[in-house]
């Protein structure tokens, strides 16, 4: 199938309708759902208007959104409760093993050997990887396999489900990753 201009034509006429990918696909006839998705980014088409199902009226959000889209550029701009901030999760200290003394590797550095425990903001100068000697078979070292790898009844414990969760047999290991 090759897209002749009637085609685009009606591709561009059904999609300002507010057909959706697959039903102008349907009617275009020879062309798959992703296909129609592809030629609607090439030709530029993203914005259109949207029927909307029976009639129902269009929400406005509630909050306002940030500016830019930028995020936030250190955990303590993310406490002051801006719209569309996400506040990272505290990192857990683990009482019974000593917190190892990271060497902030990049990623050209890192080997089979050492830890690929991602360490801060991607987007920051300062990010890195531990670089600590890994626990056999594992991608990270002693520390950050206790932090990644918790046991399912400690997850049961926080999440407050343990009804509907199914039994879960120990790891060879002790830590089960899922």
């Amino acid at each position: 199938m090759s897209w002749t201009d009637e085609r685009v034509d009606l591709l561009r006429k059904l999609w300002t309708e507010g057909l959706s990918a697959s039903q102008i696909a349907a009617e275009l006839g020879g062309v798959t759902r992703n296909a129609v998705i592809g030629k609607i980014h090439r030709l530029g088409l993203s914005g259109r208007n949207k029927g909307t199902a029976a009639g129902a009226p269009r929400r406005k959000p509630t909050t306002p959104r940030a500016s830019g889209g930028t995020k936030p550029k250190s955990a303590g701009s993310a406490k002051n409760g801006a719209a569309g901030t996400v506040s990272p999760r505290p990192v857990t200290e683990l009482p019974d093993i000593e917190k190892p003394d990271m060497l902030m590797l990049d990623l050209l550095q890192l080997t089979e050997l050492t830890c690929k425990f991602p360490v801060g903001d991607p987007q920051e100068s300062d990010f890195g990887f531990c670089g600590v000697k890994v626990r056999d078979g594992d991608p990270y070292c002693e520390y950050h396999c206790r932090l990644a790898y918790q046991p399912a009844a400690e997850r049961r414990q926080r999440s407050g489900n343990r009804a509907n969760t199914p039994k879960q047999l120990p790891s060879a290991s002790g830590f089960n990753a899922f």
